[in-house]
Parts: structure tokens; C-alpha cells; sequence
């Protein structure tokens, strides 16, 4: 127990911490939004299901992320899978909040929280990685903590889009814009983007503008099919 009184250990702990606070935003954001298809009672399950199972999902990609990533059209086809998740949890909107509105399953939210920071994370790990510095326990203990952070911003998250409905818009654009990233700084790329910066932002927007125009074509075909 000797590494509790590191200096070195505790700023180790507190970097990771802190990265998975300002990293876990997007995160939360797709968890909310696949809890809220779930009846209320499920809701909170899924919350804490979800965020649990992500962060166990998180430690695993820590230890492989840097290997992952320099496989090519592997964040292409991660991206891609991101503005589908994003148009289906848009398209889920349109049966509104009436007694007939129809609920997913808890496991199917999850299964969607879990894709979605598959892929959200491949990236975000590598800070995580190297701020523990190789030592697990640190990895572990530091991304354990992180549970009731992801899981306190999903529940805030879900609240706010319960009142401010246009909240699910801009979080499902959010996911858009994540998948458009995700594409664009594929290893294949590297070359074409390091030469237009621009594309970046342009990608980017591009996957916001494609979700929320897709989510809202389905919404409203579903609607006219009622």
C-alpha cells in the first residue's frame, strides 16, 4: 500500500480523473439519449448499466487503443457506425411522449451505449493511457471513479432534455459531429489532412448536418405513414 503515500500516484489519479470529466461529456450525451426511449423505470438501469459497462470497456481499450488506431479504415467504418447511431436515436423522437408512445428494451439501449463509446473512445483513451503511465491499478482505480461522474452527467443530461426538448436535437448532432471527426482523422487520411486542416471542421459539421437532416426525414415519415 506504499504507492497511497506517491505524490506521484495521487497527481497520476487526479489527471485521469479530470480527463474523463472533460472527456465524458459526449459520452453522457448518448446515454441520455438512449435511456429516455426506455420506460421511467428502466431508465436509471440502463443509466448506470450503461456507464458501468462503458468505463470496463474503457480500461480494455486503454491497454490496445494505440494498436487499434493505426489499423486503417477502422475509424471510417466507426464513424460511419456513429451518424447511424445518431439518426436512429433522433428518429426514436417521433412518437412524442403520449401515452402511445412506444419504449425500446433496456438491453438495446445499452448495446447502443456500449457501440457508441467504442467507438467515442478510441481516441479519448490514449490521454487516459498516458497520464497512468503504465500502472493499472491506476488506470483502474482512476476510471472506477469516473462512474458516478458519467453516471451524475447522463441523469442531469436526461432532465434537461425532458424539459428543453431541443436539447435532443443538439445531442444527436453532437454525435454527428463526434462521427464526422471520427472519419475524417482515419489513418488512411493523415496525409489529405494534414495538407487541408480545414477538413476537419468540414467533416465534421458535415456529420452534424447528416444526422439531424436524416433524423428529422425519418421522423417525418414515420409520421405521415401513422
Amino acid at each position: 500500500m506504499e504507492f497511497l503515500h506517491s505524490t506521484d500516484f495521487w497527481l497520476g489519479l487526479i489527471k485521469i480523473v479530470w480527463i474523463n470529466i472533460i472527456l465524458s461529456g459526449d459520452n453522457a450525451v448518448v446515454i441520455a439519449l438512449a435511456a429516455r426511449s426506455l420506460p421511467p423505470e428502466q431508465q436509471n438501469k440502463a443509466v448506470m448499466f450503461g456507464s458501468g459497462a462503458a468505463v470496463v470497456l474503457r480500461i480494455v481499450l486503454t491497454v490496445i487503443a494505440a494498436k487499434l488506431l493505426a489499423l486503417p479504415f477502422l475509424q471510417i467504418a466507426g464513424g460511419l457506425m456513429l451518424l447511424w447511431i445518431g439518426v436512429q436515436l433522433l428518429r426514436g423522437e417521433e412518437e412524442g411522449d403520449g401515452e402511445g408512445k412506444e419504449y425500446g428494451t433496456l438491453a438495446a439501449a445499452i448495446r447502443t451505449i456500449l457501440i457508441a463509446d467504442l467507438v467515442m473512445s478510441l481516441d479519448n483513451v490514449i490521454a487516459v493511457a498516458a497520464a497512468a503511465s503504465g500502472d493499472m491499478a491506476l488506470l483502474i482505480l482512476g476510471l472506477a471513479i469516473s462512474i458516478p461522474l458519467v453516471i451524475f452527467g447522463s441523469t442531469l443530461m436526461m432532465k434537461v432534455m425532458e424539459r428543453f426538448p431541443i436539447i435532443v436535437m443538439l445531442g444527436a448532432a453532437l454525435i454527428g459531429w463526434v462521427g464526422g471527426e471520427t472519419i475524417v482523422e482515419d489513418v488512411s487520411l493523415h496525409d489529405v489532412l494534414a495538407a487541408n486542416s480545414w477538413l476537419h471542421y468540414a467533416a465534421a459539421a458535415a456529420g452534424a448536418a447528416f444526422v439531424v437532416a436524416a433524423g428529422r426525414f425519418m421522423q417525418r415519415r414515420a409520421l405521415a405513414a401513422t
